[in-house]
């Protein structure tokens, strides 16, 4: 069956927003990116950002890096209800991340990644990566991508389709999912997807699904537009939304971030604020 993922969102993806977006047709919904040294370091923060507080389908994303510390926070973690596995961060685009090698810059680094999968495994619980084609046009064109994708084994591939330095003003390259599917692994798309004609053309090619970022935070029902069923108005998600933020108590910080962007038109400029939505 097709499947719509909610992005991992910075200062975003709550449990309010998870929710919200679940509740008009997202299939499975993530964290936003949470950095392994800082719930290994038992940080109260951090592991806030893995509070559940309802049955939700809901994927932990990791930023990881080393394994020692992966294996300390496994042994801690306890499954919630609706949880349904992790998710490696390798398409963060952020300098401070590249520099210690990781995000955008894991997906040259397949030995390493393989191990951090293994772990994952070992423990018993699903994993997938969330990857870009590449940190700059030289990888991208070095194909590393694929050498991740054939020398991996998660249980799905989401691929943001564009390279780390680059932007939203920069168009996703739809070009490149037939030679990622004909690899034979799961495949979802991620990057520009706010159209039923989008959808249809991925479909096309062979994707399993379609993760959507940014658009799901101006319209959280978009993923049942875009199946085609009815959908509220943008003023009702307001009120739902409102009141899951209550319910949940959801950071003011949070809170803003969502009803400044709710209601924005799905054709309008990014700005370079809404690069940091979405670390990946």
């Amino acid at each position: 069956m097709f499947k719509y993922f909610l992005a991992p969102l910075e200062d975003c993806s709550d449990n309010a927003l998870r929710t919200l977006c679940h509740r008009y047709g997202a299939d499975l919904t993530f964290t936003e990116m949470t950095r392994v040294e800082g719930l290994a370091k038992r940080n109260k923060a951090t592991w806030r950002r893995l509070e559940f507080h309802d049955s939700t389908p809901v994927a932990v994303q990791l930023l990881a890096g080393k394994e020692d510390q992966l294996k300390r926070v496994l042994t801690m973690f306890k499954p919630h209800q609706g949880f349904q596995g992790f998710n490696f961060n390798l398409a963060c685009p952020s300098p401070d991340v590249i520099k210690q090698g990781r995000g955008c810059a894991m997906v040259k680094r397949i030995q390493k990644t393989r191990k951090l999968i293994k772990i994952v495994k070992d423990y018993g619980y699903p994993i997938s990566l969330k990857i870009r084609l590449g940190m700059n046009e030289l990888e991208k064109s070095r194909k590393v991508y694929l050498n991740l994708i054939d020398g991996t084994d998660p249980d799905f591939f989401i691929i943001h389709a564009r390279v780390g330095t680059q932007h939203y003003e920069t168009p996703a390259d739809y070009s490149v999912y037939p030679e990622c599917i004909d690899i034979g692994k799961p495949i979802i798309a991620n990057g520009d997807i706010n159209t039923k004609e989008k959808v249809a053309a991925l479909k096309s090619m062979g994707v399993q699904g379609v993760m959507i970022g940014r658009f799901a935070v101006r319209n959280p029902a978009i993923f049942n537009k875009l199946k085609g069923e009815s959908v509220p108005t943008i003023e009702q998600l307001k009120k739902e939304y409102l009141k899951l933020a209550e319910k949940y108590n959801a950071p003011y910080k949070y809170q803003k971030n969502i009803l400044k962007r709710l209601g924005q038109e799905e054709n309008k400029q990014d700005t370079k604020e809404e690069e940091t939505l979405s670390l990946g």
